[in-house]
């Protein structure tokens, strides 16, 4: 997209719904001219969350497919039918700023096509929002179908609708204390019984902005991920392996809990592993060792065993899709083909770096089976030294083998399966 002037919002959100819907970017690697701009990432997060169904009402009012050039006047209509359908900017401001952004694109000679196709989605507004649409690609949503038969429309709606912002406390306040920090802000936030360090808050803050975080009084991190260290159960002289660490929210909590373990944190990415740096510096932690490396292969190791593997193994992604909806346009099915036996091989490989008696912890942000219950399955099925240790956690449904969390108000889409290997 060209000539964008940076001060207009909806010339920004239009750049980023670009950079995913036809360069197929990752959102996360989009930078906003203005960091602060609230609007313009509402605008794409909203646009990108329903894109599947604001691309289907767009096409089908268009009496034909835009030239490859114009393209990005495509991505505009998407933005301003999420403006008339989803947001709370006033219908006319959503018209007319939506088609003023076309000044930004010197393709004023679309004024007319756009005004016309936002106009009619304006009046065909209670038909259009009164209609099923899941907004996720057909295969992803014959697979989830599948998958929970009985759970897929509240996955469908979870993955529609913004994520909280939960934080971990870290224990040297109490959590209650910290409670009464934010409150103190005007921060109101709720505990949770499962994850004793968690407190969801009610609207999502700058981190900058959380009591004393540049001195580190919490970690962003989803209630379900906070589960990791606590299954872990970590002790002060083991020797702990997280591998696919970055950006090390796992590994600082496993320090939380077992000041004196010694902690290995592998990550394949010297750009995530400057953040896992960053997050030990900010916690003042010394016994965290950063490697780089892949965890199918061994040329990092040393050689000595590892009493507890926490592996957060590479996946599909698709238990947070509600924090990261571009997940829905950039996933395809071979990605999860590949992931499967990426998963396979580096469980195998950690496997052999495990002490008789050791616990491998398995996990992904994913709710596909064959990522979770079918892996582990497979895994237990061709080594005999592996069996499963049950988790009696009051969260997510038993699986065949493992725990499953779909995603829910409180807790992103996470699967844990717990293994000892026999001696």
């Amino acid at each position: 997209m060209q000539n964008t002037n940076k001060s207009n919002t909806r010339a920004v959100a239009l750049d980023a719904i670009c950079s995913v819907v036809l360069d197929k970017r990752s959102l996360s690697s989009f930078v906003y001219p203005d960091q602060d701009d609230a609007l313009a990432k509402s605008l794409v997060f909203g646009t990108i969350r329903f894109y599947h169904q604001l691309n289907d009402i767009v096409t089908d009012l268009l009496n034909h497919s835009l030239e490859k050039e114009d393209l990005d006047i495509h991505c505009l209509m998407l933005l301003g039918a999420y403006q008339i359908l989803y947001s709370k900017v006033a219908i006319h401001a959503s018209i007319f700023e939506t088609v003023d952004t076309l000044n930004f694109l010197d393709k004023t000679w679309a004024k007319g096509l756009v005004n016309a196709i936002l106009r009619q989605i304006d009046r065909d507004k209670d038909s259009l929002l009164a209609q099923t649409h899941y907004s996720h690609p057909t295969w992803l949503v014959k697979k989830i179908k599948q998958n929970y038969p009985d759970d897929f429309e509240q996955i469908f709606t979870q993955n529609n609708t913004q994520a909280p912002m939960t934080i971990r406390v870290h224990p040297k306040s109490s959590v209650d204390d910290y409670q009464q920090s934010l409150a103190n802000e005007n921060v109101q936030s709720n505990k949770l019984e499962i994850t004793p360090q968690a407190l969801i808050l009610d609207k999502p803050m700058s981190v900058y902005d959380l009591p004393d975080f540049e001195s580190g009084s919490c970690y962003v991190q989803d209630a379900s991920a906070q589960l990791a260290a606590n299954l872990l159960d970590p002790k002060n002289n083991d020797v702990i392996l997280d591998a696919c660490s970055a950006p090390g929210g796992k590994a600082t909590h496993l320090c939380e809990l077992a000041p004196n373990a010694t902690i290995v944190a592998l990550d394949n990415s010297s750009e995530r592993l400057e953040r896992v740096k960053q997050n030990t510096q900010r916690f003042n932690i010394d016994n965290i060792e950063i490697i780089k490396g892949n965890a199918q292969q061994q040329d990092w190791w040393d050689g000595e065993l590892f009493n507890k593997i926490l592996l957060d193994a590479p996946c599909s992604a698709t238990g947070v899709i509600r924090r990261h909806p571009d997940i829905k346009l950039l996933r395809k099915p071979k990605d999860i083909t590949n992931l499967v036996k990426l998963q396979a091989k580096i469980l195998a490989n950690l496997w052999s770096m495990l002490k008789p008696d050791g616990v491998l912890l398995y996990a992904t942000c994913s709710i596909l089976k064959s990522e979770n219950e079918d892996q582990i399955t497979h895994f237990l099925e061709s080594h005999p030294d592996a069996e499963e240790i049950k988790t009696n956690l009051d969260w997510g449904i038993d699986s065949f083998v493992g725990k499953q969390q779909l995603p829910s108000h409180e807790f992103d889409g996470f699967y844990y399966a717990k293994i000892r290997k026999i001696s």
